[in-house]
């Protein structure tokens, strides 16, 4: 765990190991969540770097026979 210190403009630093493992670049846009007194930062994705993603997932499901 890493503590940072918020600026008086309430700007927040990313420790650079942080933004390294999560692959965070300056200027990228981030969501933040509040839950009760924490916050999570979520790094926004282009919808591009999904592509494939999903290469070699089992779509074989079997169904129960009321559900047919």
């Amino acid at each position: 765990m890493q503590t940072v210190t918020i600026s008086p403009k309430l700007e927040l630093p990313l420790p650079a190991a942080i933004c390294e493992a999560l692959h965070i670049k300056p200027g990228q846009q981030v969501q933040l969540l509040q839950f009760g007194d924490r916050i999570e930062l979520i790094p926004q994705r282009n919808i591009k770097e999904a592509r494939g993603f999903l290469k070699g997932i089992d779509t074989c499901i079997q169904r129960e026979n009321d559900r047919i």
